[in-house]
């Protein structure tokens, strides 16, 4: 585990080989996304290295179901209970009503190479043997209105990863929490950290991720922390042109 100081009063924490974070005011915590089901104690951990405990969080803020970003939630919910938040279509997906999720034969067709065999390796050891799990807990979270969480965050819609992906901003930060529809690594990428988008087999619907990026750049946002890979600063409209250009 890996924590990083993105603000103040934010942090993002890096599990195995996927983020979350944390956004604290006072002693009160907005936690997004919770990395992979055998994260869970790291994202304990995660929240007593920055002073806080489980009873301090007032919510999770999930981008989408897929098991390394919601894996954790379990371990949070048994310390204790709070709202699971997400977009309304995630909802269903969380609860397992449908899955979008990488099939395991898909990802054995990764293990052509070593980075591909490592991060099979990883994967298997971070999810099993919870591949099953659910967040039952799961509710809808309304889009475009100012949460009364820590860091008084606003849901958008970005579907195209997942058919109910979801974005954070907090606003007056300047800070957007992209999930997965903007990353900045992955062990199944080439080449050094720099705004992507993931390979496609981990996505729905690409075109689609595609407008909502679009949509993303209008964002009164500088900071960028994805779901995968560091932190990016800068320009968010030029950012977003330069990972959608020619698509």
């Amino acid at each position: 585990m890996r924590i990083e100081r993105v603000a103040d009063g934010v942090h993002l924490v890096t599990g195995t080989n996927v983020n979350w974070a944390l956004v604290a005011e006072g002693d009160a915590v907005t936690v997004v996304d919770a990395g992979y089901p055998n994260d869970g104690s790291d994202l304990l951990a995660s929240l007593e290295a920055i002073g806080r405990a489980p009873e301090d969080v007032q919510a999770v803020l999930l981008t989408h179901a897929h098991l390394d970003h919601m894996g954790g939630i379990p371990s949070l919910l048994a310390k204790h209970h709070v709202p699971v938040l997400t977009g309304a279509t995630e909802v269903a997906h969380a609860r397992r009503d449908y899955e979008e999720q990488i099939t395991p034969v898909q990802m054995l067709r990764q293990c052509t190479h070593v980075a591909g065999i490592t991060w099979f390796a990883q994967t298997l050891k971070a999810v099993l043997p919870h591949a099953r799990m659910s967040v039952p807990s799961a509710a809808p979270v309304p889009f475009g209105e100012t949460l009364d969480l820590p860091g008084s965050p606003v849901a958008v819609s970005t579907p195209g990863h997942t058919s109910g992906h979801t974005a954070y901003v907090l606003e007056a930060a300047g800070i957007v929490f992209t999930g997965d529809a903007l990353v900045t690594a992955h062990p199944l990428l080439p080449g050094p950290p720099r705004p992507q988008l993931l390979p496609d087999v981990f996505s729905e619907d690409e075109r689609e991720m595609v407008s909502s990026l679009r949509a993303l750049a209008e964002l009164p946002a500088d900071v960028v922390v994805p779901g995968h890979g560091p932190v990016v600063r800068g320009d968010l409209d030029e950012i977003v042109r330069g990972v959608t250009a020619g698509r």
